[in-house]
């Protein structure tokens, strides 16, 4: 089981819809942001850092599945618990867990690859590198 590493998101009125609960795309915006706030926290270096030592350029996401059970509004303050409950030869599954204290918000689970550059200027996914798993878990 990998780490559980928590980001905290306070809602602002801009998040928001006319009805003051939080715009959907913004839940994907913060777990994003969360995403790579767990690499920095387990020790991942910056994705310039790992573009030149392990050709990393960073972890695209190829598909997700989220589930909303409540509705968030302005001057909440929001967990992201984050973890990587999976790991997979050329992907990794990065799950979710929105809180609001002990209210469940929503739940997403993210697949995602490690990309590196190709020669012809796109990106192909990357073997998991041992020593980012090893930092994570």
């Amino acid at each position: 089981m990998s780490k559980e590493i928590i980001y905290t998101q306070t809602v602002q009125f801009g998040d928001c819809d006319p009805a003051r609960i939080v715009w959907f795309p913004n839940f994907f915006r913060w777990i994003d942001a969360a995403s790579r706030h767990f690499f920095v926290e387990c020790g991942v270096p910056p994705w310039h850092e790992t573009e030149r030592t392990l050709g990393v350029i960073g972890t695209p996401l190829v598909d997700t599945h989220a589930k909303f059970m409540k509705t968030a509004s302005y001057g909440d303050v929001l967990q992201l618990h984050t973890s990587i409950p999976e790991w997979r030869p050329k992907t990794f599954v990065q799950r979710y867990r929105v809180m609001r204290g002990d209210d469940a918000i929503m739940e997403c689970d993210e697949v995602r690859i490690f990309a590196g550059r190709k020669e012809d200027g796109g990106i192909r996914a990357l073997p998991i590198p041992p020593e980012i798993r090893a930092l994570c878990e």
